[in-house]
């Protein structure tokens, strides 16, 4: 495995144009922004879209967790068929690479409708992730991590709310992803904090070996200080699905921070976003399809097609309070058992 990370502010943002040539074979290019208010309560909404230049191939889903339910809208078309700004109900715009995108989502059959503007705190992480696995093509994207705030308005069921100040964190990758089997634990890992925010991601193997690690503590100053080490004491149930639990992250600096999540709160269920494989489908022109999982124990990582979970947390560090999204997922593997590392 190598990883090669920079700190720096020059991500090429703006996802790839028709005059991208030569792509490898499973090249893909998405983003993926979640909005939440500050305290870590309720509404999570979680969005993002993709292109699949060889497939000719545009999705995207939004999903938003209420005390009660979870409601998914997924929508694909071809990509020869749109202006490459959303597809559906769903449209974006970055303003400024690296610090502003506008997200919007018009009337719908999940009752949920936003106009925001996503803005940064810090500069981002990134990184250049190359894996060799047992797949015929190996696993090489650039991927990105930031914290940021949002101004604008969300309606829900027709009520109208302001979210200016609510916190959000994004996501970045273009390249090839084929990391599949072997693995026990994944975690992406989005703690916001006033002045800082830590973000990773963690990835184990069924025998607990560390497969990848990638990440940063990003800081207010512009200070991004690579995370060389994770630890982790979690608490699931019986249906490996998320309580609670504690990691603790080293820095290259040399910090250390102590984290405590609270993951009661329940949603986030990504197999309604279609992370159970179908992501890349051809599905014609102007495909939108939606459907709601119930948050009352009945849904969870062991029923749905993909145990992958984004879940909005409280967190705790050093007194101070954050929030964000703790994204797990356990193998449904009968020979693996959680084990801790903290």
């Amino acid at each position: 495995m190598t990883i090669a990370s920079e700190g720096t502010s020059t991500f090429h943002d703006p996802l790839v144009g028709p005059e991208a040539t030569g792509l490898p074979a499973g090249f893909f290019d998405r983003f993926m922004f979640n909005l939440h208010p500050p305290q870590g309560a309720a509404p999570s909404v979680i969005m993002g879209f993709g292109i699949y230049p060889l497939k000719d191939t545009v999705d995207g889903y939004v999903l938003v967790s209420t005390e009660h339910e979870q409601r998914n809208l997924r929508f694909a078309s071809v990509l020869s068929a749109t202006d490459r700004d959303g597809t559906g109900p769903f449209r974006f715009e970055l303003i400024e690479p690296n610090a502003e995108w506008r997200l919007r989502l018009d009337p719908n059959e999940i009752g949920l409708e936003f106009d925001v503007t996503w803005r940064a705190e810090t500069p981002p992480w990134f990184g250049t992730v190359s894996v060799s696995n047992d797949s015929a093509t190996p696993t090489s994207f650039d991927h990105l991590f930031q914290p940021g705030r949002y101004a604008g308005t969300l309606t829900i069921d027709g009520v109208t709310q302001s979210v200016e100040g609510w916190c959000g964190q994004r996501d970045r990758s273009r390249g090839v992803r084929t990391m599949s089997g072997g693995q026990g634990l994944h975690i992406w890992y989005q703690a916001q904090f006033a002045e800082y925010s830590i973000g990773f991601l963690l990835v184990e193997t069924r025998d607990h070996q560390r497969m990848l690690l990638e990440g940063a503590v990003m800081h207010a100053s512009g200070l991004v200080d690579p995370i060389t080490d994770v630890r982790h004491a979690l608490t699931f149930d019986g249906h490996r699905d998320l309580v609670e639990g504690i990691v603790i992250v080293g820095t290259e600096s040399g910090q250390s921070y102590r984290v405590n999540a609270d993951a009661r709160a329940r949603g986030g269920y990504m197999a309604g976003a279609g992370y159970g494989g179908h992501h890349g489908t051809q599905l014609g022109i102007d495909h939108v399809e939606s459907d709601r999982y119930p948050l009352d124990g009945s849904i969870n990582p062991s029923t749905l097609d993909s145990a992958l979970t984004d879940r909005l947390c409280a967190f705790t560090c050093d007194g101070q309070q954050g929030t964000g999204i703790f994204e797990f997922a356990l193998t449904r593997s009968r020979s693996y058992s959680y084990v801790p590392s903290a």
